[in-house]
């Protein structure tokens, strides 16, 4: 095989209580990419639809990425490769992760998979890096595991797939603003106290219990973030509003998406999820915001060839 087609889902990062642990991968959502072979060395972004964003193999998060495969690689030739976004960089769900993972799962797939998940959540780490300045995992690898994973540790990387409930659905607001990944980082503190540090502990436990554990009450009650939500929600518009309404609609959680600016909530149901899409809808329309809105089961496999 010289050539693959593929979906890359979009993510959801932080999940409230785990900052730069936890992240679960969509279904509803994605960008699409076409990897092919080439007998040149090195790694061409021949075709970017659907989002400015740069053609520059050293400038592009797929290209970066798919270098440091290359770079841990016997494969003497190089890739070209195709990117249609349909997320929208600075969303807040994973479009840096999406072509990120997107290059090094394809380039892995054409090699006849050399790598392991675990070491692909690595090269395409970097691609994270260049967008953000951090090579956080936490969107990158539900996008290539697939489903709910916990990053336990990051030296040594550690990652750990985690079930998803077969009733779970998000539901996912982008109100037409841009806030960046590095400035939504910027205003966070870097000292928290050993109470909230007890607090946030407590709810990550409880929600990666209730996960396992298909205890939908306590995902709930999980989805609590003492530490990074109070900061990062003054750069969303209407944000406490759109969270309010999307929990009296029935949802059993709300927080930001990654670092924003999009809302995600979960729901028992896909009939919920949908009832708490039009209430966050309502919330912005009233205060003249536009947006996208995304309901989605929970992408189990990850990135899919299509």
């Amino acid at each position: 095989m010289n050539e693959i087609r593929i979906f890359c889902p979009a993510t959801i990062a932080n999940i409230s209580c785990g900052f730069d642990v936890l992240g679960v991968a969509l279904d509803a959502v994605g960008d699409e990419m076409v990897v092919r072979k080439t007998s040149d060395k090195g790694i061409k972004i021949t075709k970017l639809t659907g989002q400015d964003l740069p053609l520059e193999t050293e400038k592009n998060v797929a290209g970066v990425a798919g270098l440091a495969l290359l770079e841990n690689s016997d494969y003497k030739g190089g890739f070209e490769i195709e990117i249609y976004k349909k997320i929208k960089a600075g969303s807040g769900i994973g479009s840096s992760a999406a072509s990120s993972t997107g290059a090094v799962w394809a380039m892995n797939k054409l090699l006849g998979e050399p790598f392991s998940t675990l070491e692909l959540v690595k090269f395409a780490m970097e691609g994270e890096r260049l967008a953000s300045g951090v090579a956080h995992a936490d969107n990158v690898a539900p996008a290539l595991f697939g489903g709910f994973t916990l990053v336990r540790s990051y030296d040594p990387l550690d990652v750990i797939p985690i079930p998803s409930p077969d009733e779970l659905f998000a539901t996912v607001i982008h109100p037409q603003i841009e806030v960046k990944t590095s400035d939504s980082r910027s205003v966070l503190k870097t000292n928290i106290t050993l109470a909230q540090g007890i607090k946030q502990w407590g709810n990550v436990g409880g929600l990666v219990a209730g996960l396992f554990t298909s205890d939908y009450d306590l995902i709930g009650r999980s989805l609590v973030d003492h530490i990074i939500e109070p900061i990062r929600s003054i750069l969303i518009p209407g944000f406490e509003n759109v969270k309010t309404e999307a929990i009296k609609s029935g949802a059993l959680g709300c927080g930001i998406s990654g670092s924003g600016p999009s809302i995600f909530a979960f729901s028992k149901g896909e009939a919920t999820a949908k009832k708490v899409a039009t209430s966050m809808k309502e919330v912005y329309q009233n205060i003249g915001i536009d947006y996208d809105v995304h309901v989605s089961k929970i992408n189990a496999a990850g990135i899919k060839e299509i």
